[in-house]
């Protein structure tokens, strides 16, 4: 039993000096030295490991900050939405449901547990192979059922730690109490939105928290399907004085990705981890670890060999996989070698914005109906496919170490508008001058007319690659 597993017999409060929210306080009651002991657990102590924003220290030199940091930060902004719940119940006379809270905090604290090195460029290696221990939302699920956070849980109740799992597990928000962990306002996105920015050092893509929190209050909506109403549920509103601070948010939420989370160089960098990993597990899968550069002993080699096992998955960080660069570099395989050669020297493949090009020669943005930009938007997807698998076969053809071009493609909602799947206690509602409260994309022009953030990239660093990447693109654009 580790120290932090064990009851603590005289609790006292303790406090986290947070670059976002500045102090972070822990009460000495039995919930709060609950969460402090959870915080204390070798799982949980591993986030400190795995930066929140992984490869982006390579182009924002400020962005070190840890999931450690986000998840405490995430409790603290939960806790402040739940106060408000809290104080709305209590004032008209409700019943404040103690245990949904404490579960919901709770659940708030742990929710990237399971997260792997590099995070998502990791959870992309994991889906490419079917790597079911690469899923965050799995290995969470077994961490805070099975492991020392489940040992600390267990205080709170028998079935705790299992209520805690179950509101992560489930994806979408089943009362008041489950938005505050999952929804498109929760306190993961509150916190994630105002620390990304501010340790990136972005100037734009601010949100108005301090007014956001002012305004927000609680009230019941009906819920139904096409109009017909079946009943009501409680969820957060925004009052008539924070519309365009919704606006804000929603928009900044939009320009992160591109300037954050989507840029270039990032996810250049993502796609050399990628190439570099898959040839690592595959050298080891077929026993060639001479070749790797690395023991049979070290965490990425054991992970490579047994994918399925807890420990393996739970032995790798971002710290242990830049201590294994420098064998790496030394590695007898080309592939593996020019990867971590790159990796470590930050000389990351050049972008060329394939999709930005498209966008132009097609014409999207002179589209005169929604027709006709329909039309445009179904041709330039089927230009994208049919260029994205010549790219791909032209690499594989003609490169022998990294591939000699790497294609990415993503697509990303700033908002989700209402699905019936995820519930109205998902969406983000305004209450307006007249007391109607409408789905903020349903009364807002400008959040109705922001578009997904799309991108398809091709990254190369030689003059016959980027020749052929545009010649293709030309031939296709002659073909339509």
């Amino acid at each position: 039993m580790t120290p932090a597993t064990k009851m603590t017999p005289n609790p006292k409060p303790q406090r986290v000096r947070d670059p976002l929210h500045n102090l972070i306080d822990f009460d000495a009651g039995q919930f709060e030295d609950v969460i402090w002991r959870v915080i204390q657990t070798p799982p949980f102590q591993r986030l400190r490991r795995i930066k929140q924003l992984g490869f982006s220290e390579l182009v924002y030199p400020g962005a070190t900050h840890t999931r450690f940091a986000h998840s405490i930060g995430v409790f603290h902004t939960a806790r402040l939405l739940m106060r408000l719940i809290e104080r709305h119940i209590t004032a008209g006379g409700g019943r404040y449901r103690h245990h949904q809270a404490q579960v919901a905090l709770a659940a708030a604290l742990v929710h990237d547990v399971g997260h792997g090195m590099f995070s998502h460029a990791f959870e992309g290696i994991g889906k490419q192979l079917k790597l079911v221990m690469a899923k965050h939302e799995h290995v969470s699920d077994v961490l805070i059922r099975r492991s020392e956070i489940s040992d600390v849980f267990r205080e709170m109740g028998s079935g705790f730690a299992n209520d805690v799992a179950a509101v992560i597990k489930n994806g979408r928000p089943g009362n008041l109490y489950d938005a505050v962990v999952s929804s498109q306002f929760d306190a993961d996105r509150l916190d994630y939105m105002q620390r990304d920015r501010l340790m990136t050092g972005l100037q734009n893509g601010g949100i108005d928290f301090a007014w956001l929190m002012a305004n927000l209050e609680i009230a019941r909506i009906k819920t139904g399907v096409d109009e017909e109403a079946i009943g009501d549920v409680e969820t957060f509103v925004l009052g008539p004085k924070a519309y365009y601070a919704a606006e804000t948010y929603v928009l900044s939420l939009f320009q992160l990705y591109p300037t954050i989370y989507f840029h270039k160089a990032t996810r250049a960098a993502e796609k050399l981890f990628s190439v570099l990993i898959l040839r690592i597990i595959s050298l080891a899968r077929e026993g060639q670890l001479s070749k790797i550069g690395l023991t049979k002993s070290h965490p990425v080699i054991r992970f490579a060999t047994e994918p399925e096992s807890l420990d393996n998955v739970l032995a790798l960080d971002d710290a242990v996989f830049w201590g294994a660069l420098p064998m790496l570099v030394d590695s007898r395989d080309e592939q593996i070698r020019d990867c971590a050669k790159r990796l470590g020297e930050r000389c990351l493949p050049k972008c060329i914005d394939v999709r930005h090009i498209l966008v132009a020669e097609i014409g999207l943005g002179r589209a005169t109906s929604p027709r006709q930009r329909s039309e445009l938007k179904n041709r330039l997807e089927r230009s994208i496919a049919s260029i994205e698998t010549k790219l791909s076969n032209w690499s594989k053809a003609h490169s022998t170490g990294v591939p000699r071009i790497l294609t990415d493609r993503a697509v990303r909602d700033p908002y989700r508008r209402f699905e019936e799947s995820k519930g109205p206690l998902n969406q983000i509602h305004i209450r307006m001058s007249g007391n109607e409260i409408l789905d903020v994309a349903s009364c807002s022009p400008v959040i109705a007319a922001i578009e997904s953030f799309e991108l398809f990239r091709a990254y190369t660093d030689d003059e016959e690659a980027r020749s052929v990447v545009h010649r293709v693109v030309k031939a296709q654009l002659r073909g339509n």
